[in-house]
């Protein structure tokens, strides 16, 4: 039986759990995954771009994981089902000295229906640190669940050892185990449980990074930096238990949380300057690893309908302000009394406006046609910002009404000015006259003044 096999196995049993067990207990299970060696391209992390790739299997063995019942019965994987004509290279990695704490999506990524991408390749020490353990070998392997699921890199150091006689693997040319496998244990493992997140303008966002380290190793440093169009720069680094924030507000928090994995950068009031691709760099005194989030910021619309030209031609016009990102869908729909909307397809749009914050504005305008009875135009906007979509409504009246109504504002109009003609004739009459003709004089009345003591 195969590895699908295995998997089917798996499945099996999870769908027949006791889903009735109150209690989850710890359980040591295998985890299995089709992976592929990337044999040229040797890197210090991240995905490789190599032209050569084999396939490989890796096993990470004996991982401890809650189990609520469904894994019981389930054995540990045997290397026998594996088809002898199509054997993959295979790494058998000792999950003791570190945690993996998205092993059960990794698990279960199968029967969920998601993918997994597996990539291994070597992995090279820095300079200083190749003297002290040039009998080992060192690989990463990055592993990526679909869906949004986890994304976890581990740092995998060979085990056997050639000088005592072990037989040497056919493609690695390095110790393997008498079943065939590379036997390795993992000293390293930089996971996020969120690769790619989405947060609305002035929010706050959390981005995942979390690590386990073998005894051996020492934390001495982690990094965020921001990958932006083309442009790097630093946001936070940490360092000998001393935090420095490049970009106003960030923290680790608590960074006393550091000693026990966790890693995860909060920023406050996100602007579009926040965009980016994000690189959480954990590095130890022996090894260095990484993971990248994607966080994306958004902005929603506001939308505002208004009519103009009421009285003539009337045109709809519709206002859509202040969103991000760029793509926007606008959406116009005519309904008579009593029938269903139906679309209308010859609305124009304004040129696209950019705000001093970075977001957008737009207009769209249709020329209405009521009708004898009248109808209710509908402006639909939809941006991944939304929910659902936004729609604003008018209803526009048919022509008749529409010239009655402009009838009553007109003789409203004019009905006020001839009010406002009256009253300012009768203030004239009533108002004293200053002088009678053009040879009046002016009077300057003076205030009265006490007589003077004879």
């Amino acid at each position: 039986m195969g590895t699908e096999g295995w998997c089917l196995l798996l499945c099996v049993a999870l769908s027949g759990g006791a889903a009735d067990v109150a209690e989850r207990q710890w359980r040591a299970v295998d985890v299995v995954l089709d992976c592929f060696l990337v044999e040229e391209g040797k890197h210090h992390g991240g995905f490789a771009s190599s032209k050569n790739m084999v396939k490989a299997l890796l096993v990470l063995r004996e991982v401890p994981m809650l189990d609520d019942g469904s894994l019981e019965g389930f054995g540990n994987f045997q290397l026998s089902t594996v088809a002898k004509d199509n054997t993959p290279v295979t790494f058998e990695a000792s999950v003791n000295l570190v945690q993996i704490p998205d092993a059960e999506a990794l698990l279960h990524a199968d029967c969920s229906e998601k993918e997994v991408t597996c990539e291994i390749s070597h992995y090279l020490l820095p300079a200083r640190q190749e003297a002290a353990v040039e009998t080992a070998a060192w690989f990463i392997t990055n592993v990526q669940v679909s869906g949004g699921g986890p994304s976890v890199s581990i740092v995998m150091r060979t085990l056997g050892d050639a000088e005592n006689g072990a037989a040497l693997h056919p493609t690695l040319n390095l110790p393997q185990s008498p079943l065939g496998t590379v036997l390795t244990a993992v000293e390293l493992q930089v996971t996020t449980q969120t690769p790619s997140l989405s947060f609305l303008l002035g929010s706050s966002a959390s981005l995942h990074c979390g690590f386990s380290i073998a005894p051996s190793s020492d934390l001495t440093r982690v990094e965020w930096r921001l990958q932006h169009r083309g442009a790097g720069q630093l946001v936070y680094s940490w360092a000998k238990g001393q935090g420095v924030a490049k970009r106003e507000g960030a923290t680790l928090q608590p960074e006393q949380l550091l000693t026990a994995g966790a890693a995860s950068l909060n920023l406050p009031s996100l602007t579009l300057e926040d965009e980016g691709a994000y690189i959480c760099q954990i590095t130890t005194s022996l090894h260095q690893a990484q993971q990248i989030i994607h966080l994306h910021v958004q902005a929603s619309p506001k939308v505002q309908l208004s009519l103009a030209h009421e009285a003539l031609t009337p045109t709809l016009i519709c206002n859509i302000v202040g969103y991000y990102p760029l793509d926007i869908s606008v959406k116009w729909t005519r309904e008579e009394l009593g029938g269903a909307p139906v679309p209308v397809s010859d609305a124009s749009f304004s040129s696209l406006r950019q705000g001093p914050g970075g977001t957008y504005s737009i207009s769209s305008s249709l020329k209405a046609e009521p009708g004898s009875a009248g109808a209710t135009y509908t402006c639909q906007v939809t941006h991944i910002s939304l929910d659902k979509p936004i729609e604003a409504r008018a209803w526009v009246a048919p022509p008749e009404q529409r010239m009655t109504a402009f009838g009553i504002v007109f003789a409203s109009s004019l009905f006020l000015l001839a009010l406002l003609y009256l009253g300012l004739q009768r203030w004239k009459a009533t108002s004293p006259k200053v002088c009678q003709d053009s040879e009046a004089l002016w009077v300057t009345i003076l205030p009265p003044q006490s007589k003077k003591k004879q």
